[in-house]
């Protein structure tokens, strides 16, 4: 019987039949680098944890069960699982990628993978016609959705169709939602990716990374890649994260909860001039984030009037975080075209709608009337400053 993913953030069979645990409820700490062996061609499952290790290797079947994967791989953070996927692909090779990517998965492409020899067409996947982009060299097509911070809404499973017709790879960024909103791999994609610092440690104290696949020869191929570059998760910060997603649950309820009252707070304020949520009915991706989601998130973009505006409510929230991250217990404030997207070009900043005046919001799980009270001063002392500076 498959239990509810509420059940299974929790619960997970036991199936390391190598470690006994001593009716232990928290899954230990397997701090040890490598691993005696009992005799000649004999072991114990387990040789040095740079390939594998007991803790890890438990949180890897939590969220492989999770997302509905045959495998799971957890590294050092979201970039190390980026950075690893991208081993896959070869000189020559093209991919299809969102433009409105984060800005770190942009660097990398820009910075790494364009020296390595592989190419890249940024698209509008939400609007644009994929097809005509598709080239003999291409070899995947990879997408955030919703995307990062503009929240455009991507069919997977339209995308998948045109992936499958022409025998790409569909890679899907699934961060913002977590796996208990929305799984990708059941909609057609091939691989996902989690930066598991976010919602899935969900407490802005570790950093992790995840790809998860729903083929067995990606997954040899993978951990092959992991154990060749090191790139894994340590056991304690695997111990931390399998303690996060624990609660993952109550908190993207709680979370999502708090932003849908935002967001009508912020709708009604003058100051702000565009609200980006997909949870908003008039969102151009509402109907399809009905369809492959079971929740629309507690991140919010949103628009104000002007940039010194933005600024010095970043100045002046207390509560609130002025901070760089999302997905956490605490809810953060950022401003994308200084801190998570200062690496992109002018160009890609103006055709993304990234501006001075556009700031993001992960709602985390404090009161809803206290992070709307502090909004409100925030917003109450940037309008003072404004008009103070109009007067002289």
């Amino acid at each position: 019987m498959k239990t509810d993913i509420s059940t299974r953030c929790i619960h997970l069979k036991q199936t390391n039949k190598h470690a006994k645990h001593f009716g232990a409820i928290s899954y230990p700490i397997y701090q040890t680098a490598t691993y005696a062996h009992p005799g000649v061609g004999q072991t114990t499952g387990y040789d040095y944890s740079r390939l594998q290790n007991p803790t890890r290797e438990q949180l890897e079947k939590i969220v492989a069960s999770l997302e509905d994967g045959v495998d799971a791989l957890a590294f050092s953070s979201g970039m190390a699982a980026i950075a690893t996927l991208m081993e896959i692909f070869e000189p020559g090779d093209h991919l299809i990628i969102d433009s409105d990517l984060y800005g770190g998965s942009i660097r990398l492409f820009d910075n790494i993978s364009r020296k390595n020899g592989i190419t890249f067409s940024a698209v509008d996947c939400c609007q644009e016609n994929i097809v005509s982009y598709i080239k003999d060299e291409t070899k995947a097509i990879y997408i955030e959705t919703p995307t990062n911070p503009m929240m455009n809404i991507t069919d997977i499973e339209a995308l998948s169709k045109i992936a499958k017709q022409h025998a790409l790879l569909l890679v899907v960024d699934n961060t913002f939602l977590s796996p208990y909103f929305q799984n990708p791999l059941n909609l057609g994609a091939d691989i996902v990716i989690h930066s598991g610092t976010k919602y899935l440690g969900g407490h802005n104290d570790t950093l992790a990374g995840f790809l998860i696949t729903s083929s067995h020869k990606m997954s040899e191929k993978l951990r092959f890649f992991i154990k060749t570059t090191g790139a894994g998760l340590s056991p304690f910060d695997s111990w931390l994260i399998m303690r996060g997603i624990k609660t993952l649950a109550i908190r993207m309820e709680k979370a999502q909860e708090n932003t849908l009252k935002i967001v009508d707070w912020l709708l009604l304020q003058k100051s702000v001039s565009k609200v980006i949520y997909p949870g908003i009915a008039t969102h151009p991706g509402h109907q399809v984030m009905k369809k492959q989601s079971r929740g629309f998130g507690a991140i919010i973009t949103f628009l104000v009037n002007d940039k010194t505006f933005a600024q010095e409510v970043l100045e002046n929230i207390k509560i609130i975080q002025f901070a760089e991250s999302l997905g956490g217990v605490e809810t953060l404030m950022t401003y994308p075209i200084t801190q998570t997207h200062a690496d992109l070009s002018p160009k890609l900043l103006e055709k993304n709608g990234i501006t001075e005046k556009v700031l993001r919001l992960s709602v985390g799980i404090e009161a809803a009337d206290d992070l709307i009270a502090d909004l409100q001063a925030a917003f109450i002392k940037a309008e003072e400053k404004l008009y103070e500076r109009k007067k002289y």
